[in-house]
């Protein structure tokens, strides 16, 4: 009885595992007969648009003018009239040199136009009563003559002494140094009682204007050659009006607050660095760009019509270090391209060669696919929305 018992339960058994390893291989029928779906990525439809080229150049701030100091007649420094590194004004005073002597080389000189004056009076009037006595043979032709020599003499003389009077008066004018340029002082070089001379080479102090300040850019020789090359081809179209105005990154990486002018490219090329000086002029009324510090500047170089434009994570590279994109042709299916990109313009990289308007370029499920691939193309602000 018992053996029967355990007779039946095997028996069953068996037909159970049947059963199920039948069900399993239709299943594994079922699956393989079923088509493969295709992989959905997200995708970017390119566009052609006109784009601003820009190139950031590096520079330093210089000041658009400096003015050292010196003194232009000698004596002995009587007082200081400023305050280190403050703001002066042009024409405001800077140093009293004693000025005693070229006091009284005024006055000398003042007397003896005065003598001249005099002198002149005297023989105007001489050759004016030798005129009349010699239309009647009262005095003799030679007479007149010295008389009339005598006369020019005198004029002369006062022209020599009021020469001598208007350099007594210069350098007594600069025994009063004064500032020829407004702008911020420097510490003095001098202080009351010294000798200064005027020929020294030391200067006094230094004015430096700093509102407005250049900007010094360099830009390499080769990228101005092919700028040209670019606009002369038509390439890239110019825009005076954009190319004149200059912005400025400070070290911060902060763009500062006024927009700068170009001012002038330098016609020479730096032997010893290959590069071309541009200058830039702008504004600082809070004296917040000083002289030395290292900038760079952003100048727009042009506007390419019809650009290309990729996100730059739909861009990678090969192992031959060239620029590559996947994009979904019409058949569906991944296709490998080889880029020439030239240059990125913020999240984007500016196609020169590789992609026209309308393909759809992967941005998203980039390591799911391999060329060839079938996969279903979706617009990549729509995969985004659905994985959050």
């Amino acid at each position: 009885m018992q053996r029967s018992r355990i007779l039946f339960f095997a028996l069953s058994a068996l037909a159970g595992s049947v059963v199920l390893v039948g069900c399993g291989q239709e299943q594994a029928a079922a699956t393989a007969a079923a088509p493969a779906q295709a992989m959905p990525v997200g995708v970017i439809t390119l566009k052609s648009q006109a784009v601003t080229l820009t190139k950031e150049l590096p520079g330093r701030i210089a000041a658009s003018q400096i003015a050292e100091i010196r003194p232009q007649v000698s004596g002995i420094v009587q007082s200081r009239l400023f305050t280190e590194g403050s703001e002066v004004k042009a024409g405001q005073a800077l140093y009293q040199i004693d000025p005693a002597t070229f006091e009284a080389n005024v006055a000398s000189a003042k007397a003896a136009v005065a003598r001249a004056e005099a002198s002149i009076a005297s023989n105007k009037a001489k050759t004016a009563r030798y005129t009349e006595l010699l239309k009647i043979n009262a005095v003799s032709q030679q007479d007149f003559d010295e008389a009339d020599a005598a006369y020019k003499q005198a004029q002369a003389d006062i022209l020599t002494a009021q020469a001598q009077l208007q350099t007594a008066q210069i350098n007594l004018d600069y025994s009063l140094v004064s500032a020829p340029i407004g702008g911020q002082i420097s510490k003095s070089a001098v202080t009351v009682g010294a000798l200064v001379s005027a020929n020294q080479t030391s200067a006094l102090t230094t004015v430096t204007q700093l509102d407005p300040v250049y900007v010094d850019l360099t830009q390499s020789s080769t990228e101005l050659l092919q700028l040209k090359q670019a606009l002369a081809s038509g390439a890239i179209d110019a825009d005076a009006a954009a190319q004149t105005q200059v912005k400025l990154i400070l070290e911060d990486g902060s763009v500062y607050s006024h927009t700068g002018m170009l001012q002038f490219s330098d016609v020479t090329v730096n032997s010893d660095t290959g590069s071309v000086t541009l200058r830039a002029q702008f504004e600082n009324p809070d004296k917040f760009l000083l002289p030395g510090m290292y900038v760079r500047a952003v100048i727009v170089e042009g506007v390419k019509a019809n650009a290309i434009l990729a996100p730059q994570n739909g861009v990678s590279r090969n192992n031959k270090g060239q620029a590559t994109a996947m994009v979904v042709n019409k058949e569906g299916k991944v296709e490998a391209r080889i880029l020439q990109a030239s240059r990125t313009i913020g999240s984007d990289w500016l196609v020169e060669k590789g992609l026209s308007a309308g393909d759809q370029i992967i941005v998203e499920g980039l390591q799911k696919v391999r060329p060839g691939a079938s996969v279903k193309a979706i617009p990549a602000e729509s995969t985004t929305a659905t994985a959050h």
